[in-house]
């Protein structure tokens, strides 16, 4: 079922177009990662998307309705979340539950369930100032989802965080998506491969991509040998070019990536040429192209 649909949607500051013409889809159940580079326009689509903009041109439709307070069922989270420090947060959680609608009893029962669920019952008394950027995300996320919204988006949940924090937020969207649409974005390519089902991607405020991850990786995920050694092998790495199982060879210092379109016969013919010119090298791993080359290639178009 379609939850959300975006028709043409422009975003103008002045003279400087931040969004152009973009239109997409969101099927509800999804997790869908909004990718692009810095100042992509991410940030201005969620933000229209929340009603916290208003769009220059397009439209957005939720549920299939046009030109309606739709914010009941969205929670947003924002890039940079600002709290009261001086609350705790079942105190804050209540208080955002009775700005959305619910009843006090309600917003007491949600907050508390919230809290378990996100790993942060435990500090629930706890003022909100002493929280590390971890616990702060994950109260972030429970004030978006405390009057359960169809739709969570979350803007750049984990480029503010440590490694730590980060991987604590991405298994908690992990748990998330079973039960709640998300759409969250980031140009953190290898996080948004890991936890999404669908791709949005933007460049410089336009459409790039959108499909399915799946879909993705089926249309454009290509086998790669990549080869390290202790010296520059430019020379042998140009002899390679012309085999007819290598697509593309790509030789940057002392790394070499090359293409194959037959990794087994690949693999077995490379290693034969590394022993019979005992060719120094350090590393010889066998991959396929990620979402991050895919990006790489729209960026640089």
């Amino acid at each position: 079922m379609e939850l959300l649909e975006v028709k043409s949607l422009t975003k103008s500051f002045g003279k400087h177009v931040a969004v152009n013409d973009l239109s997409f889809s969101i099927e509800e159940g999804r997790c869908v990662a909004l990718l692009g580079a810095n100042g992509a326009g991410k940030t201005t689509t969620l933000e229209m998307l929340a009603s916290l903009q208003k769009p220059t041109n397009g439209s957005i439709s939720f549920l299939s309705v046009e030109k309606r307070d739709y914010r009941e069922y969205i929670g947003y989270l924002p890039q940079y979340p600002v709290f009261f420090p001086w609350m705790n947060a079942i105190e804050y959680l209540v208080l955002m539950g009775e700005l959305s609608g619910l009843s006090k009893s309600k917003a007491v029962a949600r907050a508390n369930e919230l809290l378990e669920l996100l790993g942060i019952a435990d500090a629930k008394k706890r003022k909100i100032g002493g929280y590390s950027g971890g616990m702060k995300q994950r109260l972030g996320i429970a004030q978006a989802l405390i009057h359960e919204p169809k739709l969570l988006m979350l803007d750049e949940p984990v480029s503010a965080l440590d490694p730590v924090g980060r991987r604590e937020i991405l298994e908690l969207m992990k748990l998330l998506k079973e039960t709640t649409t998300i759409l969250f974005s980031t140009h953190i390519l290898h996080d948004a491969e890991e936890v999404c089902d669908d791709v949005i991607m933007i460049h410089k405020g336009e459409l790039a991509v959108t499909a399915s991850l799946s879909e993705l990786r089926r249309k454009h995920q290509e086998d790669v040998i990549i080869i390290s050694a202790d010296e520059n092998l430019d020379a042998w790495a140009g002899s390679i070019e012309n085999w007819n199982i290598v697509s593309k060879v790509i030789s940057t210092n002392n790394k070499i990536e090359i293409y194959v379109k037959n990794v087994a016969e690949a693999r077995n013919l490379l290693l034969v040429e590394i022993t019979e010119k005992k060719l120094p090298i350090t590393k010889f791993t066998v991959g396929q192209t990620s979402l991050e080359d895919l990006f790489m290639e729209v960026v640089g178009r």
